[in-house]
């Protein structure tokens, strides 16, 4: 048992409290019961004088027969443990209840004949109405009829006297009460005070005894008590140490309505308020965590925004430098040098303008400036009116668009401005990578409450590794064939930015021949 556990401190405690009190119950007894048990025997043989000194009035006025007389007698001595005698006025044995009468006699005969050899002084020595002891025991010597002893005057009265004798012979004390009845017989009572002080042994031996049985099971007690009281105790404990480690699960489920029972629900309800609030600041860390990220995130769009449109613009402004240079200078040597040196001009500028204008549509849609709209169009209308628009384009590239819808309506739900962008671009960018057999196919497909647009074109599949990165800005797969039909490397990345904002799928797959990307859009009704 570890001496720092509580049950081993309240079995130490409760042991130390039953000890103490056998101790003190010890010393009461030896120092206090001794003279407590003295006085109730004086006590006790001045009420028997009274006692059968009414008796014996009735035996004198001839109400009492001698056998009832015995009677009554043996009834109230039988439990005073007292020898008694008394002898009439003819020194005729009255009653006795002891084998010794004529030692008693004697006794009797040395007491009442041999009071006049001793004065007494009776003024305040004692007083008669309350038989109150001697103030100042009277204590003297006597020698009669070989019996030697010492005699100490307790209470002295008209008809009788308490005295406490030590008999030399036998080396033993008694009181003794001698005197006259009212009826004329005299009385002698007679107790050992020897049988007291064994009384006081045996009882101290059996408050030893039973001490050390009750210290052991108070002991034993003890243990189980304090299993009781530390077993809640120690559940507190394990539960106080799953929460230091977080764990919320732990929950005092006992049933004591006291102290240890409402520490355990207050540490439930701290448990609960304690999980509360680490889930809310584990929420508002993840959103400080989110926020933060969003910051580095824009800091490196920034230094990648930069970087690329460093990038993209250094060969256009170079070109457009080094042609109107020429221009100025007047290198050419022709009419038509110098249209095609203002042609180079133009066109790179138209290219750098058509960058920056998809620049800004991006941004306004990555950073969420642009309101969301709702509408219902056709979304059948919309891409006829695309491909028309791109027709011209293709033909001179000697593409074929396919588009032969199932359904000469098919309405969806969003802004038709931006579907009309995504469509564009996935337009745009499979008639800058269609080759084989040359064919672009678009198709409308219904998937329960979605509208899914499929733009195919045949030509070369996209490697595995590019597929999640081609939906980044200025990011090319073919960087040298991306420069030759002017792109950029930003309309998949709108696409992306606008299928974002409406919380729509999107993708793209390599298939047979070529290479299909798609998105979804709201149909339902």
């Amino acid at each position: 048992m570890n001496r720092h556990s509580i049950k081993f401190k309240m079995t130490l405690l409760l042991s130390i409290v039953i000890g103490l009190l056998i101790i003190i119950l010890l010393l009461a007894n030896s120092f206090f019961a001794e003279r407590y048990y003295q006085y109730d025997k004086r006590q006790q043989m001045l009420t028997g004088y009274d006692k059968i000194n009414e008796i014996m009035k009735t035996y004198d006025g001839s109400n009492l027969s001698k056998e009832n007389l015995y009677d009554k007698m043996e009834q109230y001595t039988s439990n005073t443990a007292m020898s008694i005698i008394i002898v009439s006025s003819d020194w005729t044995t009255v009653y006795t209840n002891t084998s010794a009468e004529m030692e008693m006699l004697d006794r009797l005969r040395m007491s009442i004949f041999n009071k006049d050899m001793f004065h007494f002084e009776e003024v305040d020595v004692y007083r008669e109405k309350k038989k109150e002891p001697y103030k100042n025991n009277i204590t003297f010597d006597m020698e009669f009829s070989g019996i030697s002893e010492t005699r100490e005057i307790l209470v002295r009265q008209d008809n009788y006297t308490l005295q406490k004798v030590y008999d030399k012979r036998l080396a033993d004390y008694y009181y003794e009460l001698w005197g006259t009845l009212e009826n004329g017989c005299s009385i002698m009572m007679r107790a050992s005070i020897q049988g007291i002080k064994d009384n006081v042994a045996i009882s101290n031996k059996f408050i030893t005894y039973i001490g050390l049985s009750i210290l052991f099971l108070g002991m034993a007690a003890a243990l189980v008590f304090s299993q009781y009281i530390s077993k809640p105790i120690k559940q507190l404990s394990k539960i106080a140490e799953r929460m230091a480690h977080l764990d919320f699960n732990a929950r005092y489920e006992g049933v004591d309505k006291g102290e240890i029972g409402v520490l355990g629900f207050s540490m439930n309800n701290m448990s609960m308020e304690l999980e509360s609030t680490i889930s809310q600041l584990k929420t508002v860390n993840k959103q400080l965590q989110k926020d933060i990220d969003k910051k580095d995130k824009l800091e490196q769009m920034r230094t990648e925004f930069l970087s690329n449109v460093s990038h993209e613009l250094k060969t256009p402004i170079a070109l457009i430098q080094g042609y109107a240079e020429g221009l100025k200078e007047g290198i050419f040597d022709s009419p038509e040098s110098m249209d095609f040196y203002c042609d180079v001009i133009m066109d790179e500028a138209s290219k750098m303008n058509m960058m920056v204008k998809k620049l800004l549509t991006l941004n306004q849609l990555e950073f969420g400036n642009e309101r969301l709209e709702m509408n219902r169009f056709d979304i059948v209308e919309l891409v006829e009116a695309i491909v028309a628009a791109n027709e011209l384009r293709a033909t001179q590239q000697g593409i074929t668009i396919e588009f032969n819808p199932d359904e000469e309506h098919i309405d969806v739900w969003s802004d038709e401005y931006k579907i009309e962008e995504v469509v564009t671009n996935y337009l745009s960018n499979a008639i800058n990578h269609c080759a084989f057999e040359k064919r672009i196919v678009i198709r409308i497909e219904k998937i329960d409450d979605c509208v899914r647009v499929y733009v195919y074109n045949t030509g070369k599949h996209i490697p595995e590794e590019d597929i999640e990165r081609i939906w980044d800005k200025f990011y090319k797969v073919d960087k040298a064939r991306t420069r030759e039909y002017g792109g950029n490397g930003i309309g998949l990345s709108i696409v992306k930015a606008i299928m974002d904002s409406y919380g729509n799928s999107f993708g793209v797959s390599n298939v047979e021949g070529g290479v299909e990307f798609w998105f979804d859009l709201d149909g339902k009704a």
